[in-house]
């Protein structure tokens, strides 16, 4: 999902969809957090931080003298990673938030850290390879938005997974929410640094981009060399010439999106993911009636990897002495 946008009505906080330019959180003061002692509530004689769910239940016990060893021993764990991660973003821990551990004990110490945008096997199969034992991904790992399983019943590939994750002590947490929360958004920066763009960021106006004049054509060449993207979807004519860029990572969903083409009125507008009835509709129509935009689709995964990399820096700053690496969990598509 993009910047400053969540559904935050399927994550359980009664709040409605919207635009993600006026997301309530935009508006909260940055809290230093001092870590999981103050912030967290009591559950089961251990606390944990709000939001605390998927993976974690019934650790009791285990979770505690696993983070008295690990304290004894001088190691960092998992739960004070995900603490000093936090102590940069406004808010946070949020008390409804898809930011949550997914498999594992997140008590045990750090062995490694590995960053990625969605957990596959192959993912967990190259952190296992690499000696780590935690995964930050940024989606779902259990092929919904709440990473919710009940659904899947006794599924053969879900079982897989779990027990893969299980057998090795991955800890897996996603790490969505907060990073784009993050000021600036961790995943526009790792895509605009990815681009070489980073000198036409403004913090007025995140999502706008204004360069030199350049052709939908060679814009498309650039956008596919510096992201890896073998083939894009494009709206428009590649002879245009472009100089203001919206720049959307993700899925931020039509209405977001529209509402960003109608505030910034770009010459072009990048997005990750769309539904195919709502925003190149909209692009479509517009066309037709004489304006001169474009649109270019990266695809979900492609338009966010980089912003999982730009991670790694501040891994090291935030878990020293810890091995962090990114892996890409790459586009799931073949083009034929």
């Amino acid at each position: 999902m993009s910047e400053r946008y969540f559904d935050q009505e399927r994550a359980g906080s009664g709040l409605k969809r919207r635009n993600f330019l006026t997301a309530a959180l935009a508006s909260v003061a940055a809290v230093a957090l001092p870590g999981a002692s103050v912030l967290a509530e009591m559950r089961n004689g251990r606390k944990v931080l709000p939001g605390d769910g998927v993976g974690m239940r019934g650790a009791g016990e285990r979770g505690e003298q696993s983070r008295v060893e690990a304290l004894r021993e001088g190691e960092l764990t998992i739960r004070q990673v995900i603490d000093n991660l936090q102590a940069d973003i406004p808010g946070a821990p949020f008390p409804k938030t898809v930011d949550t551990i997914k498999s594992g004990d997140w008590d045990r110490p750090v062995k490694g850290i590995v960053t990625t945008m969605f957990a596959t096997d192959a993912v967990i199969q190259k952190t296992i390879g690499l000696g780590a034992n935690f995964i930050i991904a940024h989606e779902p790992t259990f092929y919904n938005h709440l990473d919710e399983t009940d659904w899947l019943g006794d599924d053969p590939v879900l079982k897989y997974k779990k027990e893969l994750l299980d057998k090795h002590g991955i800890v897996v947490w996603r790490f969505h929410d907060g990073l784009h929360q993050h000021r600036p958004d961790g995943v526009r920066m790792g895509v605009m640094n990815a681009l070489g763009w980073d000198k036409y960021y403004s913090a007025d106006n995140p999502p706008l981009v204004e360069m030199p004049a350049i052709s939908l054509r060679e814009m498309i060449t650039h956008l596919k060399a510096k992201l890896g993207i073998g083939k894009l979807k494009y709206i428009g004519d590649p002879a245009q010439i472009c100089r203001r860029i919206v720049l959307s990572p993700g899925a931020a969903g039509g209405r977001a999106q529209i509402g960003q083409v109608q505030k910034w009125e770009p010459d072009v507008f990048i997005c990750g993911e769309l539904n195919e009835w709502e925003t190149s509709e909209y692009i479509r129509d517009a066309r037709y009636q004489g304006r001169k935009i474009s649109l270019i689709v990266l695809g979900h995964s492609v338009s966010e990897e980089a912003g999982l990399e730009w991670l790694i820096p501040v891994l090291k700053e935030k878990a020293p002495g810890i091995t962090a690496t990114h892996v890409p969990s790459g586009d799931a598509f073949a083009w034929i």
